[in-house]
């Protein structure tokens, strides 16, 4: 289910040499270079409607170059079709570019330490099995806590939450491959963001690197006070991109 950090770092690192990158265009969409595959991701709910995995949609065609809708209004989605400048998008990009380390708070258990930055929350809810995963670091010494929560952070796409080993100080991550999901999700009736996986580089508009990370999610609803990180508005607006998994 996930490795350790040092692995998704070399992930990273080979990525870049590989020449993916996502680059936010002012006021226009998401710029995707290297050939990054491109699929739909769906949320697989039990029967109490809990988040509990992931399970694979529509993959798409392999591109070397693509342009994704980031104001939400393209009648192509997922890509652009030059939408934003019909409605006048205001793609302002308003999250600090800051180190992850730097905006998370640190939640201590016996076996776990779990980070938490909250403004990165894209509400895919698979922190809340088993009395949340705040609740199940703090119970990390039976074993069986200690895997759920370390499941339940990996599962977590925005990578909002991140477990470390209490001892080595290291993150459990998951293995990712450079790639792009567009996530679906069924329970809410809702189309979720642009998921980067694997360390893809992203730039924003005015050329300032964010950090890169094992896993990001972007902003396609448009609506996002953090752009181009998803807030979770798409759950606000009703955000549908014409997918039929989430009208089951």
């Amino acid at each position: 289910m996930s490795n350790k950090s040092g692995d998704y770092e070399d992930t990273a690192v080979a990525a870049e040499k590989a020449g993916f990158k996502v680059t936010v265009a002012k006021n226009g969409p998401y710029l995707v270079s290297g050939n990054l595959p491109l699929k739909k991701e769906i949320i697989v709910s039990d029967k109490d409607g809990e988040s509990v995995a992931w399970c694979d949609g529509e993959k798409y065609p392999d591109r070397d170059r693509y342009a994704l809708c980031r104001c939400g209004k393209s009648g192509s989605k997922p890509f652009c079709d030059g939408a934003h400048e019909d409605v006048g998008f205001d793609g302002n990009e308003m999250a600090a570019a800051v180190p992850y380390n730097k905006q998370a708070a640190a939640f201590d258990g016996p076996e776990l330490v779990l980070t938490d930055a909250q403004n990165l929350c894209a509400v895919t809810r698979f922190c809340h099995p088993g009395g949340g995963t705040w609740r199940l670091t703090q119970r990390s010494s039976d074993p069986e806590a200690k895997k759920q929560a370390i499941q339940e952070a990996c599962n977590c796409p925005s990578g909002r939450l991140v477990v470390w080993d209490r001892k080595t100080r290291q993150a459990f991550e998951p293995d990712f491959e450079p790639s792009i999901s567009l996530i679906e999700d069924p329970e809410k009736k809702v189309s979720g963001p642009i998921w980067l996986k694997g360390g893809i580089p992203l730039e924003s508009s005015s050329g300032t690197r964010y950090e890169t990370r094992n896993r990001v999610t972007l902003c396609r609803c448009g609506g996002s006070r953090n752009k181009p990180f998803c807030d979770g508005t798409h759950c606000e607006n009703g955000f549908d991109d014409g997918d039929e998994s989430i009208r089951k």
